[in-house]
């Protein structure tokens, strides 16, 4: 089975009242649709790029899955501390490039398969069908276990969104009963209203304090081209070895001109480097300057940096 770009949301800012609705947790982790053509299974995330051996806890899709052939969709999370989704923490399972690390890192980041729909099952494609249908199928081949579990479906999102205001969650998804599954779009029969704002950038330079890293400058691309500065941010989910691994990866890549094509605040003893490195932000909202308010760093990616643009903000 070749991989496929799965549907995603579209973003909104009101949440639909009617019983054609049903409302899901969106759960803070990574997106990957799992393939098991009869005897391999093979784990892809949503750029189409193979994640089978940082998730072996998913491979014995037999063990949860009674169809075959099957193509599952689904989030992959991991809990911090707290008890909440981590993208932080999940970002270290689906990060790992030394796959020798991967044992090791299964008792540290324990991870949950959060799956909600299902594009092919025993010979047949689903996408043409009613979401109740594909929900309704779902509940008949998947026996949930220690890492797999069914995304619960609710008729009142906005009971659901003030829970997940409450408990400081990412935000809810609200799907179309009917609805069909549009494989590589974004379709207003999904829609996703987020209870924090997030933005994927690039770092284009960095201050120091006692010889680490201790707040990055940010940036995205615009529609010519031109790294343009957004704010800078040293809070956010990084451990004190994070700071450290970040410290090392940036002095790799210093420049000694600014990378961004307008002002910078805190340039005075910034150090530049060439706009590779790319982090997940959270943020409160968008300055009447253009500036990010109130931004943390989530985690670092592996997301292309011309990817991070304003287009796609």
């Amino acid at each position: 089975m070749d991989p496929l770009f799965p549907m995603e949301p579209k973003s909104a800012a009101t949440i639909p009242v009617s019983s054609k609705w049903i409302a899901q947790i969106k759960w803070d982790g990574v997106h990957i649709l799992t393939y098991f053509d009869g005897e391999n299974t093979r784990l892809y995330n949503r750029k189409k790029k193979e994640r089978t051996q940082n998730y072996p806890e998913l491979t014995s899709i037999q063990t949860y899955c009674s169809a075959e052939p099957v193509i599952l969709d689904g989030e992959v999370i991991a809990l911090g501390d707290n008890g909440r989704p981590s993208f932080h923490k999940v970002m270290r399972r689906d990060g790992v490039r030394n796959l020798d690390r991967v044992q090791l890192l299964q008792h540290q980041v324990p991870i949950t398969y959060m799956i909600f729909d299902v594009l092919f099952s025993n010979g047949e494609w689903m996408t043409n069908r009613p979401l109740s249908e594909r929900i309704s199928l779902l509940s008949e081949i998947i026996t949930p276990n220690d890492h797999i579990q069914l995304v619960r479906s609710h008729e009142n999102g906005e009971a659901l969104f003030k829970g997940i205001k409450s408990s400081e969650m990412e935000g809810i998804v609200m799907k179309q009963l009917e609805s069909s599954y549009y494989i590589g779009e974004k379709n207003e029969v999904w829609l996703k209203i987020k209870n924090t704002l997030d933005v994927n950038a690039v770092i284009g330079g960095y201050t120091l304090s006692g010889g680490v890293v201790n707040a990055v400058l940010l940036g995205l691309f615009d529609g010519q081209g031109q790294f343009v500065y957004i704010g800078h941010t040293g809070t956010g989910k990084f451990s004190v070895q994070d700071w450290h691994y970040l410290t090392a990866r940036l002095r790799l890549i210093e420049v000694p001109d600014r990378p961004f094509a307008n002002p910078v605040e805190r340039h005075r003893d910034a150090n530049w480097v060439k706009p590779e490195v790319t982090a997940k932000i959270h943020f409160a909202e968008w300055t009447e300057a253009g500036k990010l308010r109130q931004p943390s760093i989530q985690a670092m990616l592996d997301v292309p940096p011309e990817e991070c643009n304003f287009r796609n903000t």
